[in-house]
């Protein structure tokens, strides 16, 4: 039954289809990623088996993962999104929608074959190298011209302010491939600096206030405002502005954590636990949102409270270099961003979104990151007062370490779980959206 019985069900076209291929991709990345994080957790509770992987061991694999996971899993939803924001899925041009995920997953697969052979740049995130330095700009300009197209054949169907802020983003996102080459070289800022200290308040204010500018745009491409809550929307804006000011405010410089201008100020991100589910309050979602919209809103809220607890002073230092930032790398990638990307197709896909809401997936899902999570939190302040924890195989370190892998297969299945549903949701002969969005 729809979960929207006041509005006739109308074909589409491919618009619903271009969103379930983004979807699949990238649900397809996810399982890639996650078999590849399971067997690294192997290779960590029993390093003996690196022997038989050859030259294809924990340190190829482990660059795989983080690389697949980002700019696999994490990034075609936003691919998706674009497609729905400059109505690249709808029309003549959107038969080239496919080609250009596949061109993107192409570039994946070339990227992952790189690394494994030894090929890398030094830099975390920013590993392409050699010929796969040059497919994966090239993918990402595929994808920019496909929205460039669509937005130039749109014409002024669409109001001046809407006009503006698209062709801004797609001066924005002509510049990306273009830095990703850049940086990427290695004789472009080394990748390892002895002239950059750790990380401080005004650093980490920055990129938090970066997360929440993205968090305040997501609703406009998503959904219309509802009628009435204005006001919250204009102090959600008028807030992100002060924090900003505040940030320059503090220099770049590289000062201690210990300063309290920095953890006070970073301790300001607070703001954002109430006023992120009061700012998505504002805006009309389906129903079937509703579960992932409450995760990520409950992990984003848990990221910040712990981002800034684990940056006072005593417990950062306690924490530095263990498993317990690990733990929150986890919780950030595989709690909040991953529960945010999940709404976003949630609220794409439309009926089809019931690919995400089976209950033991999305508890299993959950429940893992959270397992996860407190035992690498665990380990990690244990690992503060004995290093050796870690490093040195024991009965409760290897105890966490099973348990971890245990966890990793329940994520590795719920993951399947949506890939399979995915593949089935493609079979359909028609997807369709419902009659109100497609008038909007």
């Amino acid at each position: 039954m729809s979960e929207y019985p006041h509005d006739a069900m109308i074909p589409a076209g491919n618009a619903p289809r271009v969103i379930a291929s983004a979807a699949w991709h990238s649900l397809f990345w996810l399982v890639f990623a996650n078999a590849i994080g399971v067997l690294i957790s192997m290779l960590l509770l029993f390093p003996a088996l690196n022997r038989l992987l050859g030259e294809w061991t924990y340190g190829r694999w482990i660059m795989v993962h983080l690389n697949l996971e980002l700019y696999g899993w994490m990034s075609l939803p936003m691919a998706g999104f674009l497609f729905k924001v400059y109505g690249a899925d709808r029309g003549p041009l959107a038969q080239w929608c496919r080609p250009v995920l596949w061109v993107w997953s192409a570039a994946l697969a070339v990227g992952a074959y790189s690394w494994l052979t030894g090929h890398s740049s030094g830099k975390l995130f920013l590993d392409w190298s050699g010929y796969a330095r040059i497919f994966f700009p090239l993918a990402m300009i595929a994808l920019w011209l496909q929205l460039a197209l669509s937005f130039a054949r749109a014409g002024k169907t669409a109001t001046l302010a809407a006009r503006s802020a698209k062709l801004l983003g797609l001066v924005l996102l002509l510049i990306v491939p273009i830095v990703m080459y850049i940086a990427s070289s290695p004789g472009f800022y080394p990748a390892i600096n002895p002239d950059t200290g750790g990380p401080t308040g005004a650093s980490q204010l920055e990129s938090s206030l970066i997360i929440v500018a993205i968090l305040l745009m997501l609703p406009f491409g998503l959904t219309r405002r509802k009628n009435g809550p204005a006001r919250m929307i204009a102090i959600a804006w008028a807030i992100m502005v002060a924090e900003f000011i505040l940030c320059f405010a503090l220099g770049r410089a590289d000062i201690s954590h210990h300063r309290p201008a920095q953890f006070l100020s970073l301790g300001s991100l607070l703001i954002w636990i109430p006023l992120t589910p009061a700012y998505y309050a504002a805006f009309e979602w389906r129903a079937n949102t509703r579960l992932w919209r409450i995760a990520f809103l409950c992990w984003w809220s848990a990221l910040v409270l712990t981002g800034w607890v684990f940056f006072l002073p005593g417990i950062l230092d306690h924490f530095k270099f263990t498993d317990g930032l690990v733990g929150h790398s986890l919780l950030a990638m595989a709690g909040f961003t991953s529960s945010l990307l999940i709404f976003v197709l949630v609220q794409l896909l439309g009926e089809g979104g019931w690919i995400f809401n089976r209950t033991r997936s999305f508890y299993g899902w959950n429940i893992a990151v959270l397992v996860y999570v407190l035992l690498m939190s665990s380990a990690g302040w244990r690992e503060g007062f004995d290093p050796t924890f870690t490093i040195v195989p024991g009965a409760a370190r290897n105890a966490v370490y099973l348990l971890r892998l245990i966890v990793g297969l329940v994520m590795l299945a719920s993951s399947l779980d949506w890939l399979i549903d995915a593949t089935t949701l493609l079979r359909e002969p028609t997807l369709v959206y419902p009659a109100q969005e497609a008038a909007a």
